[in-house]
């Protein structure tokens, strides 16, 4: 097991994932207590499939349709430990299809599909676990998209992680445009045990696609400002999105069962 801080070039911050390099899958109960015992907001678990890679994400209470800063950092893993033979890492998962990492200079680069949304009518209890009136809200393929006016707006959000609970959807992300970069976000997901994910790849899989739509942009920098924080460039082809990042590996383990 390694443990690999996301989305960042320095130790004790952006996101920390662990990630398990399998020669076959164990039960799903045990990566679901292996990724409890671990307490990260993911665990990823991999295994070769001939030339491609299959991945499963958990967090600690729950398995997930898609990770992204776990599967930057198993890249990561992969790239440094079990080379793969080129610049390029194929992934496979049951929910998102095909995910591609690949390597430039000190950097990765995860190509996602690029998420779908509309705008709806907030559920029961949203706003009032947010505390604070957003402009518009989104519905993605699992999470809510509430958009609001400033930076200071979303720096100054306290949500009530309890009621919160109740909603009806993997987590809510919360954007605005940013001071020093294209938009800001975070990410709350205490329905699946993560209050606050310091930096969530797969919630930009949402956010790029929606500020491209406002900005016209097809590269856009953002920034999630959790409390660890965390940088991406980000960009839109198609429907394909492209998150580039760094990471620092922080932890090299044996787990013994």
């Amino acid at each position: 097991m390694y443990q690999v801080d996301a989305f960042t070039d320095r130790v004790f911050s952006g996101n920390p994932a662990a990630v398990c390099i399998l020669d076959s899958w164990l039960e799903s109960e045990t990566m679901q207590q292996i990724a409890a015992e671990n307490n990260l907001a993911e665990t990823a678990f991999v295994v070769r499939e001939n030339t491609d890679y299959a991945i499963r994400w958990f967090t600690p209470v729950t398995e997930v349709d898609l990770c992204g800063h776990a599967t930057l950092a198993t890249a990561r893993i992969l790239f440094s430990y079990y080379p793969p033979g080129s610049d390029e890492i194929r992934f496979q998962s049951v929910n998102s299809g095909i995910l591609m990492v690949t390597r430039e200079a000190d950097s990765l680069t995860l190509n996602f599909p690029a998420d779908t949304f509309e705008s709806v009518s907030p559920p029961p209890g949203l706003i009032e676990a947010m505390g604070s009136q957003p402009e518009a809200v989104f519905k993605g393929k699992t999470d809510y998209l509430l958009v609001y006016k400033t930076q200071q707006g979303i720096q100054d959000l306290k949500p009530d992680f309890v009621q919160l609970r109740a909603v009806n959807a993997r987590g809510v992300i919360a954007t605005a445009p940013g001071t020093d970069v294209d938009f800001v976000s975070r990410f709350f997901a205490p329905q699946c045990g993560i209050d606050e994910d310091p930096v969530t790849g797969s919630a930009h899989t949402t956010l790029v696609p929606y500020w491209h739509s406002v900005t016209g942009k097809e590269n856009l920098t953002a920034r999630q400002i959790s409390s660890r924080g965390g940088f991406l460039n980000c960009s839109i082809k198609g429907d394909r999105v492209y998150l580039n990042g760094q990471s620092v590996v922080y932890l090299k383990g044996e787990i013994e069962l």
